[in-house]
C-alpha cells in the first residue's frame, strides 16, 4: 500500500526535535519580554527566577541571544538588558504599522457590542481627521466622512486627544487657539475646556455632548504610541436618544477598553 500524504491543511505532528526547538524560541522571547519590561538591567538569578527556568538554561539562552545581539551583558554591572537587534526589529514594526488598518478589529468590536458607529482620527494642526469607521447598523446613525477636520474642542475625538496633552501642550493650544462654538452647547472658554479635561482624565473618556452636532453623542479615548504620547483617538457616536445619561458610563468603559486594546496593538504603552 502507497504511503499516504499529509492532507492539505492538515498540520503534522511535530518531532522531538522540532518540539525543542519550539520550547527553546518560546523560552527566550519571554526572557526578552521580561528584560523589556524591567526598568534597568537584570540579573542572571532574577532573569531565571522571573522566566521560571534553571539558571544554566536561562544562561544557554542568553548567550545565544547575545552572539545575535538581541541581548546584552554589562561585565561591570553584571546585569542583562536588550540589545540593539531588538531595538532594530522593533523599528522596523514601527516603520511599517498601519494604525487605521491595525486598529479595526477592536473597532469592530466596538461596534457590535455598543452598536453604535466607532471612528478614528489623528490631530492634525489643530483639529482631529477621521481616518477610519466603521459603520453601525441602525438607520438613524452618525456618519463622519474620512478625511473631515473637527475641531479639537468640540469634539469627543478631539478632547481626548486634549487630554492626552500634557500641561505645556494644553497651554499652546488654549494660548493660539480661538474656541468658536459649532452649536449652542459648546465650549467657549478656555476656563470652560479645561475643567472639562480635566473631567476627562479622571473619568478615562471625552464626552462630546451635542457640542458639534445638535442631537448627536460621542464618546472618545485616547490611543497611545510607544512613547506614551497620543498617536489617535477612537470613538463611539450616535444620538442623543441612543446615547442616554444612563449610558454615558457603560459606553465609556468600553471606549477607554477598546483604545487600550489598540495601543497594545501598536505597540504603544498608555503613560
Amino acid at each position: 500500500m502507497a504511503n499516504r500524504k499529509p492532507e492539505r491543511g492538515g498540520a503534522e505532528r511535530p518531532g522531538p526535535e522540532r518540539t525543542g526547538q519550539v520550547q527553546v524560541l518560546s523560552r527566550a522571547l519571554a526572557i526578552l519580554n521580561r528584560l523589556a519590561a524591567a526598568d534597568g538591567g537584570m540579573s542572571l538569578t532574577e532573569i531565571a527566577k522571573a522566566a521560571a527556568l534553571a539558571p544554566s538554561t536561562a544562561h544557554r539562552i542568553l548567550t545565544s541571544m547575545q552572539a545575535e545581539r538581541f541581548v546584552r551583558y554589562d561585565a561591570e554591572t553584571r546585569g542583562w538588558t536588550v540589545g540593539v537587534q531588538a531595538f532594530m526589529a522593533g523599528a522596523a514594526f514601527l516603520k511599517t504599522r498601519n494604525v487605521a488598518q491595525m486598529a479595526r478589529a477592536p473597532m469592530r468590536s466596538l461596534m457590535e457590542r455598543s452598536g453604535e458607529t466607532v471612528n478614528l482620527a489623528l490631530e492634525d494642526q489643530g483639529a482631529a481627521v477621521y481616518v477610519a469607521q466603521i459603520e453601525c447598523r441602525e438607520m438613524m446613525r452618525s456618519f463622519a466622512r474620512l478625511g473631515a477636520r473637527v475641531p479639537l474642542h468640540c469634539s469627543g475625538v478631539g478632547k481626548a486627544l486634549l487630554a492626552a496633552m500634557d500641561e505645556a501642550g494644553f497651554a499652546a493650544f488654549a494660548r493660539k487657539r480661538t474656541l468658536v462654538p459649532a452649536t449652542k452647547h459648546s465650549l467657549k472658554t478656555a476656563s470652560a475646556l479645561r475643567a472639562d479635561i480635566e473631567r476627562t482624565r479622571l473619568r478615562g473618556y471625552a464626552l462630546d455632548d451635542e457640542e458639534h452636532a445638535v442631537g448627536l453623542r460621542c464618546v472618545a479615548a485616547a490611543v497611545y504610541d510607544e512613547q506614551g504620547r497620543a498617536a489617535c483617538a477612537v470613538s463611539l457616536s450616535g444620538p442623543k436618544a441612543r446615547i442616554a445619561d444612563a449610558r454615558v458610563a457603560e459606553l465609556g468603559t468600553l471606549v477607554a477598553e477598546t483604545a487600550r486594546m489598540i495601543t497594545a496593538e501598536i505597540g504603544g504603552r498608555v503613560p
